[in-house]
């Protein structure tokens, strides 16, 4: 968890200005004439506008405004490689008479990057560098819980709650900053996965035997919706023993069975500690199931 959110905070790629120019304006502590707010302030209010770029090269995106007017985001022209998702976030205030030209340069980049790991960009006259948060995440919480699946109580749930500016979905988020602390960890390997993967492959052929008694609940107890039992009973599904023995793409390719149904069904399957996909004694189980199928029958 607390991986997770470092990386989510620090090194997640989205756009941010770098770097703005003012007709008229050397440095940031200047003020521009007719301008309400200063420079200063004027940055300030450019850092907060939401960004989201369709390419990796830096973009110029400008500001041309005069007289008595109130700049906001939606007024900024940019070119088909720039939105602006904030439209409404105000830049400055113009009184009669003024007039406002600024260019403000968009770049790519990760987590926070100050002013002074761009130098070279501050040798140019007129150019007035900002130090620029890249990270589309505003913030990270999680919790780590104790968490019951089936009959075992050993098990731990983490909740991340994950806020963005809205230029990338939180579970894209946390998807990049999975990859990220996957490859990370790579380094730390020092044993070829492709043996390991076939031992664990082999261990959850052999973890289920065909008699655990939960591999006998039926679907009806499994408290799904109407349409997916409709589905699972078509498809000649009784038990959790035959449900864990089909894929993802079996269930979808089930008539009227979608993914919310598919979603529904890996909650109750996690719930009872089982999954989809798994292997059992086919031969046991069948036996088991064809037993209890006379014991129904005499009963």
């Amino acid at each position: 968890g607390n991986a997770l959110r470092r990386v989510l905070l620090s090194s997640i790629q989205g756009p941010a200005v770098t770097s703005i120019k003012i007709d008229g304006v050397l440095h940031e502590f200047s003020s521009v004439p007719g301008v309400k707010e200063d420079v200063t302030e004027i940055i300030l209010n450019i850092k907060g506008m939401d960004l989201k770029m369709h390419t990796y090269e830096p973009q110029t995106i400008r500001v041309s405004a005069q007289g008595e007017t109130d700049i906001k985001a939606g007024d900024v022209t940019t070119g088909h490689n720039v939105e602006i998702l904030n439209p409404n976030h105000h830049i400055a205030t113009l009184s009669e008479g003024a007039k406002l030209e600024m260019e403000m340069k968009v770049e790519m980049g990760r987590g926070y990057e100050p002013v002074e790991r761009r130098g070279e960009i501050q040798s140019t006259i007129g150019v007035i560098p900002i130090d620029a948060l890249f990270s589309p995440v505003r913030k990270v919480n999680y919790t780590v819980t104790n968490s019951r699946v089936g009959r075992r109580t050993d098990f731990q749930k983490l909740t991340i709650e994950i806020w963005t500016n809205g230029t990338m979905l939180p579970e894209d988020a946390l998807a990049y900053a999975a990859k990220i602390v996957k490859h990370q960890l790579t380094v730390f390997i020092n044993f070829d996965e492709a043996e390991v993967d076939e031992v664990l492959e082999t261990d959850d052929k052999q973890e289920i035997k065909g008699t655990e008694e939960i591999l006998f609940n039926t679907i009806e107890e499994m408290d799904l919706s109407a349409r997916s039992l409709n589905c699972l009973r078509k498809a000649g599904v009784e038990y959790a023993g035959d449900l864990i023995q089909k894929s993802e793409e079996d269930l979808l390719n089930l008539e009227n069975f979608g993914k919310r149904s598919l979603y529904e069904i890996k909650e109750r399957l996690t719930e009872m500690g089982l999954g989809l996909g798994l292997k059992i004694d086919q031969d046991v189980f069948e036996n088991e199931k064809a037993k209890r199928s006379d014991k129904t029958a005499l009963q």
